[in-house]
C-alpha cells in the first residue's frame, strides 16, 4: 500500500511575506469596503443641522440612523463620491448621467405613525433623489390615513394623536414693559422670533419651561399662536385658495397608498398632481371637462407608491410636510435609533458636549 500522501518531503509552494506597504493597503481596501456596505445596508452617521426637531433632537445632534429596518434602498445614482455630501465647495461629487430605478431590500417593520425618519427633501427638483437634502421628522400619518389640524392639534383617522413629550410651539407673551435678563431665555431654551410691541412677544418655548416662566413677575400672560380656521396661507400645501388651509388647521387628507384609486377632477388633481407627475413620473393634462393621462383620456389613477407625512415635533419652526406635501416611499433612507453623541453649537469649548445625550434612544 502507498502511503506517500503522508510524507514529510511533499513540495509545498512557498508563502510569501506581503510587505508593509501591501499590508497597509490591503487593511484600507478592507476598511473601505466594509465602511461602504455598513453605511450603505446597515446604519449611517447624520448630524442635525436646524432646530425643526427641537426638544426631541437638538441642533448639533449626532444620529445613527437603522437602514436595515425599513429595508436599504439601494444606490439611484451610480457614480458618486463614497462618504462626501452631495455638493462641496461650490462643485458636485455625483455624476447624474446614470441613475438605477428605485429598489429597496426587505425591511424588518415599516414606517410607522410616531417614528423619527430620515428622508431625502421632495421638494427639490433636477436632482437625483439619493442626493437631495437629507432631513429629520416624525412621520405624523402613513398611507391611507386621513390626516386633520384643527386649532393646532393633529387627527389621524378622527382621532387625537397625542404630540411629542419635548414638542414645541410658539407663544405669544406680553410682559409689563420691564427689561428680561437675556440670560433667562437661554437657561429655559427660548427662542424670540419677533417682537411685534414693547412689551409683546412671540416665543417657542418649550412645554416643560411653560410654568418656570411664568413664574417670573413681569410676565403678565403667555398664550397659544394659533393661525385661525379658514386664513389661507400660500405657501402650505397645496398652495390653492380652493383649500383654505394653514399650518393651524389643515385638511382633511388623505395619504396615498399604493393600490389605491382616485377619481381625476379638479379637487384631487388639485391634491395629488405632485404625486402623479412628478414622483411617479406621469403627464397629466386637462380636456374639456376631463382630465389625460399620458395623452389618453382617463377618469381615474391608481398610486404606484406610498406615501408617508412627515412634521417637525418643533411645529411652529419646522418646514415640513405642510408646505411641501407627501414624501414618497423611494424618498425614505431609514429610522433614526441613537444620538450617540451631541455638541451645544452656544456653548464654550469646554462644556460643549452634552453628556446626556450621548447614547441616547430616539423616541
Amino acid at each position: 500500500m502507498n502511503w506517500k500522501f503522508f510524507s514529510k518531503n511533499k513540495k509545498t509552494t512557498p508563502t510569501v511575506k506581503k510587505s508593509k506597504t501591501r499590508e497597509w493597503v490591503d487593511a484600507l481596501i478592507f476598511a473601505f469596503i466594509a465602511a461602504t456596505i455598513i453605511r450603505g445596508l446597515l446604519f449611517s452617521a447624520y448630524a442635525i443641522p436646524s432646530g425643526s426637531m427641537e426638544g426631541t433632537e437638538l441642533t448639533g445632534d449626532y444620529l445613527f440612523v437603522s437602514k436595515f429596518s425599513y429595508g436599504a434602498r439601494m444606490p439611484i445614482t451610480l457614480f458618486s463620491i463614497p462618504f462626501t455630501e452631495p455638493e462641496m465647495y461650490g462643485a458636485k461629487t455625483y455624476w447624474s448621467g446614470v441613475q438605477l430605478p428605485y429598489f429597496r431590500l426587505p425591511g424588518f417593520t415599516t414606517v410607522k405613525n410616531g417614528d423619527i425618519v430620515v428622508f431625502n427633501k421632495p421638494s427639490e427638483t433636477g436632482t437625483p433623489v439619493d442626493q437631495q437634502t437629507t432631513l429629520i421628522k416624525r412621520c405624523i400619518a402613513v398611507p391611507g390615513d386621513v390626516l386633520t389640524i384643527v386649532n393646532a392639534q393633529v387627527y389621524i383617522n378622527g382621532k387625537i394623536v397625542p404630540s411629542a413629550p419635548k414638542a414645541q410651539t410658539s407663544y405669544t407673551v406680553v410682559t409689563d414693559g420691564a427689561d428680561m435678563n437675556p440670560q433667562i431665555f437661554q437657561d429655559l431654551n427660548i427662542t424670540i422670533v419677533n417682537q411685534s410691541a414693547a412689551n409683546t412677544y412671540e416665543m417657542i418655548i418649550p412645554v416643560d419651561n411653560l410654568a418656570a416662566l411664568k413664574s417670573y413677575s413681569n410676565i403678565k400672560s403667555i398664550t397659544p399662536v394659533v393661525a385661525p380656521a379658514g386664513q389661507y396661507d400660500a405657501e402650505v400645501f397645496p398652495s390653492n385658495p380652493k383649500f383654505k388651509w394653514n399650518i393651524d388647521n389643515f385638511g382633511p387628507l388623505t395619504l396615498p397608498k399604493k393600490g389605491m384609486t382616485i377619481k381625476l377632477n379638479d379637487s384631487t388633481v388639485t391634491l395629488y398632481s405632485t404625486a402623479i407627475e412628478k414622483y411617479e413620473g406621469n403627464r397629466l393634462g386637462k380636456s374639456g371637462n376631463g382630465y389625460t393621462l399620458n395623452g389618453q383620456k382617463a377618469d381615474t389613477y391608481t398610486f404606484r407608491m406610498n406615501y408617508y407625512w412627515m412634521m417637525g415635533d418643533n411645529r411652529h419652526d419646522s418646514l415640513d410636510s405642510r408646505f411641501w406635501g407627501y414624501v414618497p416611499e423611494d424618498h425614505i433612507i431609514g429610522k433614526a435609533m441613537i444620538t450617540w453623541f451631541s455638541t451645544d453649537p452656544n456653548k464654550g469649548l469646554f462644556n460643549k458636549i452634552r453628556w446626556s445625550r450621548i447614547l441616547r434612544p430616539i423616541n
